[in-house]
């Protein structure tokens, strides 16, 4: 009897923690709590007593949160009123940023259960026919006109004829619609463009980037007026006009909504009428492509004191389409960014009249610019500066790799030093990753989402590893990636790196504020619902999505509370992968999946122990948006394997990216557990969800030495790695261009070497010289000696030749061959400190 009694008490509560994990309603309690009453009772483990008081104590409670009406009556109609006076208030700004775009795979990240058969679903990155012609011929030929070097030694620009091929072969134009004059382009093709523009040139990539991205041309597409897209979108698309759109403001920076230029809602002659519009004064900086632009996107917080639009005085930021040559605009000094020569300036204007048929959109959208900025960002954002980080992160591992092949030292190939090796090894993982993020986020957006969030992570992390593959290959590359010149490939990328960590939304914001701080709330099953219902001025309405989102929510924190639990205990082994995906692949999506449960748990700990103030611990919300970070990141990962068709030979980087995912998260809830501001809850989430310790995740030496032997020698998945690159040729890269062939030649060089062993240890030949000059005497003198045969005599002193190109470094006059500009620039200094110097001279005079 005693072991009845134990059996039916036990399966009680595995039932009672199956339908809590399995979230069952109430209806389903009730149901279960039933069945084991009676069962209970048939099997005499209670008697008639006992079964009544239980169904008194457990199943009256049960009964009462199964009906909807009395469960609104008695707790959630008293609640409401609570929840709306502790509820943070929050500004139509934050309202916009927060609603703009839309939720996707981070939707299910966040959830705990996270769909992998959708993720799988998904269609990979194609690109159309046409679109990979253009990518061959169109964005290869613009390739070859523009470089680093000559645009900004030279140039101070993208050169003249690499700007007229791209106005009339259609690049500002490549999101235009056919039916405007544009290509027309998909998503996934506009980020294969840019990327492969950066590998090359990035005044190029950046040129060409602007236009198609956050700008005149997307926000007409979709807000516009057919008048306004008739005229621009077909001059846009052919070249003869080149857009930029003047947003940040010197007080606002990445505030953006803080703007305060202001347009004030006036009256004013305009083409000989009275025309209603704005009096705007503005002061923009950091705009690219303002220097060289015909037409301008104008972002402005408009004003209505005298109520001449019949509404609010405070109308909202407005976004405007004016010209170049409008009246007061001042525009075409420059910025110089690190170095970099892509066109960037101010613009200014003074009391500027800008009449209402210009606002984009026209007077409906007055007011509406905010919403549009970030609907409309959601998507740029995930294809701009992602795209070009992974170019930069291409040529630097294209670059090292193949450098790391050929350049000797101590007579052993540098890639072959195990110091070496890891820094390669972090490349060429870091580089799958951030393609296959790419690739990714930009089929998100030709499946019809705006991904805010998954921009947000793009953007910030892309940048951040293209900034750690440029520096691993600085270390690797030496002397010969600090001297500059022509033949450096890495210099200016190396220069440049921080501008794309601080444009479009500064690192350490998108990081602290953006990611997390939207996620949580457009990502979580029911927290954007309960605020909704609380704002609902409809009451009734209110109180049903409010009582529906709030034990909904009840539900999803108890079930992954006690899945966190069970999963900690069993190391997440009992997760199931998901059918059909790689079983070579399936110990990471169940830590994938036990780290998404750990997501929603933290996050809902959070948020209820630190109330409000969670906004303002940065620290916290970007430890946890990390996590959701690496968990976006190692899914792009596992979906880029299976989008390749599991090919095995790129295991090592697809397991080093993994596991460097996996680590990173690791990291950043160890953080989070040891800095959370409320100690118990850090302590109870640590206990809860890592027992045995948080884990530690890192690469093997094992992988770093597979990939970097991936990078030293051209192979499929080396190809698979580099696709998409420009392909230097010597006629047009006498030193690039020969990097591929000396590349491919090596491993023969070594056989070769290899063969005549013998003979050096006999003495009949000096072991094969490090020195490229050297070899061609060496290879001449083996070939003499019978050693070698006339073929392969003339393959090592071809290597010679491409490799002494390769490793070679640029020299110059003592004046750079710059002296003309060097003295221009010295008259300037000497005329402005002259200035200085009598400025100062009344207060030296007075001391």
């Amino acid at each position: 009897m005693a072991i009845t009694t134990a059996i039916w008490w036990l399966a009680g509560i595995i039932g009672a923690g199956a339908l809590i994990a399995a979230r069952r309603s109430a209806r389903a309690w009730l149901g279960a709590l039933a069945l084991w009453l009676v069962a209970g009772l048939v099997l005499g483990t209670i008697g008639l007593i006992g079964f009544i008081v239980l169904a008194i104590v457990v199943g009256v409670p049960a009964a009462l949160l199964a009906s909807t009406a009395r469960r609104q009556a008695i707790i959630t109609g008293r609640l409401l009123p609570v929840f709306r006076r502790i509820m943070p208030q929050m500004s139509e700004t934050e309202r916009a940023a927060i609603e703009a775009g839309t939720v996707w795979w981070d939707a299910d990240l966040f959830s705990g259960r996270p769909d992998w058969r959708k993720l799988l679903r998904t269609p990979a990155a194609k690109l159309s026919p046409e679109e990979q012609s253009f990518i061959d011929v169109e964005t290869e030929h613009l390739c070859d006109l523009s470089n680093d070097w000559d645009s900004t030694q030279i140039w101070q620009d993208m050169p003249p004829a690499a700007w007229d091929y791209a106005k009339h072969a259609g690049f500002l134009g490549l999101v235009i619609p056919k039916s405007h004059g544009g290509k027309g382009f998909s998503a996934v093709a506009h980020s294969a463009v840019v990327m492969k523009l950066a590998t090359r040139c990035s005044a190029a990539a950046v040129s060409v980037m602007v236009p198609n991205s956050l700008g005149p041309a997307e926000l007409l597409l979709h807000y516009g007026t057919e008048e306004q897209k008739n005229h621009y979108l077909p001059r846009l698309a052919r070249g003869e006009e080149i857009p930029c759109f003047a947003l940040t403001n010197p007080y606002a920076g990445s505030d953006a909504a803080s703007i305060t230029d202001i347009g004030v809602v006036t009256k004013r002659q305009w083409d000989g009428r009275e025309t209603l519009g704005f009096l705007v004064t503005f002061d923009k900086r950091y705009i690219t492509l303002a220097p060289v632009a015909t037409v301008i996107g104008l972002a402005f917080h408009a004003h209505d004191p005298e109520g001449l639009l019949g509404g609010e005085a405070d109308v909202g930021i407005t976004c405007a389409l004016i010209s170049r040559t409008h009246p007061g605009v001042e525009i075409g000094r420059r910025h110089w960014p690190l170095n970099a020569v892509f066109q960037n300036g101010p613009i200014k204007g003074q009391d500027l009249f800008i009449p209402i048929d210009m606002v984009i959109g026209g007077a409906v959208q007055v007011g509406k610019g905010w919403r549009m900025l970030m609907e409309c960002l959601a998507a740029g954002r995930a294809i701009s500066l992602p795209s070009s980080a992974v170019g930069a992160a291409k040529i630097a591992t294209n670059g090292t790799g193949a450098y790391a092949g050929i350049r000797r030292q101590f007579n052993t190939p540098l890639g072959q030093f195990e110091g070496i090796q890891e820094p390669l090894g972090r490349m060429g993982g870091h580089l799958y990753a951030m393609d296959a993020v790419r690739c990714l986020s930009a089929v998100a957006i030709d499946i019809g989402e705006k991904p805010s969030v998954i921009s947000a992570i793009a953007k910030y992390h892309m940048t951040e590893r293209a900034r750690m593959v440029v520096t691993d290959a600085m270390d690797v590359t030496g002397g010969k990636g600090i001297c500059m010149g022509p033949s450096n490939f890495l210099a200016r990328a190396y220069q440049q790196i921080p501008i794309a960590i601080t444009v479009e939304g500064a690192n350490i914001m998108t990081r602290s504020l953006i990611i997390f701080g939207q996620g949580a709330i457009r990502c979580h099953p029911y927290v954007m619902t309960l605020m909704q219902s609380a704002a609902n001025p409809d009451r009734k309405q209110g109180l049903r999505d409010f009582d529906r989102a709030l034990f909904g929510y009840a539900g999803f924190v108890t079930s992954n509370l006690l899945r966190a639990a069970f999963h900690g205990l069993t190391f997440g082994r009992l997760i199931r992968a998901p059918r059909g995906a790689a079983r070579e692949l399936a110990p990471y999506y169940r830590e994938a999946q036990r780290l998404s449960i750990l997501l929603a748990l933290n996050t809902d700990v959070a948020m209820a122990a630190l109330g409000g103030a969670l906004k303002r611990k940065e620290s916290v919300t970007a430890r946890l948006g990390d996590v959701l970070s690496q968990l976006y990141i190692l899914s792009a990962v596992l979906k880029r394997y299976e989008d390749d068709g599991r090919q095995n030979a790129d295991l090592p980087l697809v397991h080093w990216a993994a596991q460097d995912a996996l680590g990173r998260a690791y990291d950043a809830l160890r953080a989070l557990y040891a800095n959370f501001p409320a100690r118990p809850a850090a302590f109870a989430l640590r206990v809860i969800g890592f027992p045995f310790g948080v884990p530690r995740r890192q690469p093997s030496d094992r992988l770093h030495a597979d990939i970097a032997d991936i990078l030293r020698q051209m192979s499929p998945t080396r190809e698979r790695l580099m696709q998409g690159s420009w392909r230097p040729r010597p006629e047009i890269e006498p030193v690039l261009g020969v990097l591929e062939a000396a590349a491919l030649a090596y491993p023969r060089i070594e056989a070769i070497e290899r063969r005549v062993k013998d003979a050096v240890k006999a003495g009949t030949v000096d072991r094969m010289p490090q020195a490229m000059p050297l070899l061609s005497a060496w290879a001449d003198e083996a070939n003499q000696k019978g050693l070698i045969d006339a073929d392969e005599a003339a393959e090592i002193r071809a290597f010679a030749e491409n490799a002494a190109k390769i490793i070679a470094v640029d020299d110059f006059p003592q004046d750079f061959n710059l002296m003309e500009d060097l003295q221009t620039r010295k008259a300037y200094w000497v005329q402005q400190n002259g200035r200085k110097a009598k400025a100062s001279a009344p207060r030296a005079a007075a001391e």
